[in-house]
């Protein structure tokens, strides 16, 4: 399942939780999460 785009808490939880059930270990499904969240505000002002 693709990663949710956003930069909101309730975003980045839900990314977090998807990553964590795919099996991967808690740092890096935050690391993986906030790079998502992050990936969306480049190009914005």
């Amino acid at each position: 399942m693709p990663l949710k785009k956003g930069k909101s808490q309730k975003t980045i939880s839900a990314n977090i939780k998807t990553e964590i059930d795919a099996g991967r270990p808690q740092r890096q499904a935050v690391a993986i999460a906030l790079n998502t969240a992050r990936k969306g505000r480049k190009g914005k002002k």
